[in-house]
């Protein structure tokens, strides 16, 4: 027959001397229990024997004897417990008092630095000294809760080392440092806590948008990529129709002066075997008249036979030459037309898509020559007479340069320059480093990407070395782009929509400033200012 249920908990089986589920319990007279161990130790050396629970008093050593009864319900107490309790689950802390299979922790005690299970905790909330002890949540490696100095609990903060100490800690290495229990720091940090993972958290959504926007801008990027595509693909098949056209046409222009040239061959055989065909009977009749003995005959035959037909004079008589000179090229010019007209369009779309990109820019009248002048706007520059203004060290003393106020350290900028009415200008960026007070050579080398124009004609990109520009129109106005984290500079002729020269591969280590330089006045010939002009402004 199965043991019935057993409801009663491990405080109903525990030894008041011990603490422990019976060993061996034995009944006193009195009524109450003992490990029969625990009893006989309590009583070694006693006159009297009493009753540890109750102070009965007994005259008499007692013949103690194990109670079957009260030892079997502790055997189907201690079995019901393993049935009840058969492990710890995976994150909970053990009791450190339960022997065999553990069961679940309660309450850990930072005094006995021990975690009880509801049986084992019971002592602390009942016996007057266990109760002043202070019991927390379970926690695993409870000795790290534990002073390892003093062996006391670690219930105060220390605010000048940052560390938690014990109230025995206070008295000597901590004692004039300021000091709270930790729960009050508890408090203050669960609030900074509180705080850093709020900002965490907002740090968190920045990037998840972030993480949105750039996804969003590669959707763009590819919209623009597949428009890219397309166009190209659209401009490349115009020009591929246009190729197969002009091939075409100079093909069949070819065989045109072929034909003719065959035909009129065709009709000089025709002629000269005509003419063969006269020869041929003349030597016949010639031939049978040298063969006659008649005196008279050969007589009245020579007059009309000695003189050989009438024929053309074939010396000078040749086939006309098949000249090809210039056909390939007429045939090219209007793949060359094509070209330009899609050029055109390339540029003009290219040319809006870098003005999106305009930035608004001033003249800095700290960094300008003291012999530029500046229009009251800043957005105008030309020689003029000496400043007598006061130095400074941003200005360009022996160059007649001047740059902007406004920089750029990344992205990218665009903005364009009337140059109309000048023979002489340079334009482009320069680096902050740029050297002010000396003269410059102009050059990526010197901190400076630019290109200019002298003697009214002459167009040049001041690499190293210089490189000379072919330009077919005079510049009106000069549109400059840069890309800053893709190392170009690039200048377009806006009116003509064609592209002049581009820096690529460029590295820009330091803030970059649109630069500026009118050149001399050439006698007057060169005395209108450049001129910062908003795009799509009609002059």
């Amino acid at each position: 027959m199965a043991p019935p249920n057993i409801l009663l908990s491990e405080e109903n089986f525990s030894c008041s001397i011990c603490l422990d589920v019976f060993t061996s319990p034995v009944t006193l007279p009195c009524g109450h229990n003992f490990c029969k161990a625990c009893i006989t130790t309590h009583w070694d050396g006693e006159v009297q024997y009493r009753c540890p629970m109750c102070k009965w008093l007994f005259h008499t050593k007692l013949e103690l004897q194990v109670n079957t009864f009260i030892s079997e319900m502790v055997t189907q107490f201690k079995k019901s417990q393993q049935v009840r309790v058969e492990c710890v689950e995976p994150g909970e802390v053990p009791c450190d008092v339960c022997t065999g299979t553990k069961q679940k922790a309660l309450k850990s005690c930072l005094e006995c630095v021990a975690s009880y299970c509801d049986t084992h905790i019971e002592p602390h909330h009942r016996v007057p000294g266990l109760r002043r002890h202070k019991l927390i949540h379970p926690v695993p490696n409870l000795e790290d809760k534990v002073c390892k100095k003093h062996g006391r609990p670690l219930e105060l903060f220390c605010k000048t080392e940052h560390t938690c100490v014990c109230q025995f800690c206070t008295e000597s290495d901590h004692k004039f440092h300021p000091v709270v229990p930790v729960e009050e720091e508890y408090g203050v940090k669960m609030a900074q806590l509180g705080k850093t993972e709020s900002e965490v958290e907002q740090m968190i959504q920045e990037r998840q948008r972030k993480i949105e926007e750039i996804k969003l801008s590669v959707e763009l990027r590819s919209d623009d990529a597949d428009r890219e595509e397309a166009s190209g693909a659209q401009v490349f098949t115009a020009l591929m129709l246009s190729i197969e056209k002009c091939q075409a046409e100079h093909s069949e222009k070819i065989q045109e002066k072929l034909k003719s040239i065959k035909k009129d061959a065709d009709g000089l055989i025709r002629e000269l075997e005509q003419e063969m065909d006269k020869l041929t009977n003349r030597s016949s009749e010639l031939k049978q008249l040298s063969l006659t003995e008649d005196y008279l005959h050969l007589l009245k035959g020579f007059q009309s036979l000695n003189n050989p037909p009438p024929t053309r004079d074939w010396t000078k008589v040749e086939l006309s030459h098949l000249s090809y000179a210039g056909t390939l090229r007429r045939a090219l010019d209007p793949l060359e037309e094509t070209l330009n007209m899609e050029m055109e369009k390339l540029l003009e779309a290219e040319l809006k898509s870098l003005q999106q990109h305009e930035v608004d820019l001033t003249l800095d009248p700290d960094t300008a020559n003291l012999y530029l002048i500046l229009s009251e706007d800043e957005k105008q520059v030309c020689l003029g007479r000496k400043k007598e203004v006061q130095d400074n060290p941003k200005r360009f003393s022996k160059c007649a340069c001047v740059l902007t106020k406004q920089s750029f350290s990344s992205g990218r900028f665009y903005f364009e320059v009337q140059v109309k009415e000048k023979n002489n200008w340079t334009l482009g960026v320069a680096s902050e480093s740029i050297n002010r007070k000396d003269d410059i050579k102009l050059s990526p080398k010197n901190s400076c990407w630019t290109i200019w124009m002298r003697n009214g004609n002459e167009y040049e990109a001041l690499s190293r070395p210089r490189l000379l520009l072919s330009l077919r129109t005079k510049p009106q106005k000069v549109g400059v782009f840069v890309d800053y984290d893709e190392g170009l500079v690039s200048f377009y002729d806006v009116e003509s929509r064609v592209h002049i020269y581009s820096f690529t591969g460029c590295t820009f280590k330091e803030p970059l400033y649109p630069f500026f330089s009118p050149c001399t006045n050439d006698g007057g010939k060169n005395s209108a200012p450049l001129i910062i002009s908003p795009i799509n402004q009609t002059d």
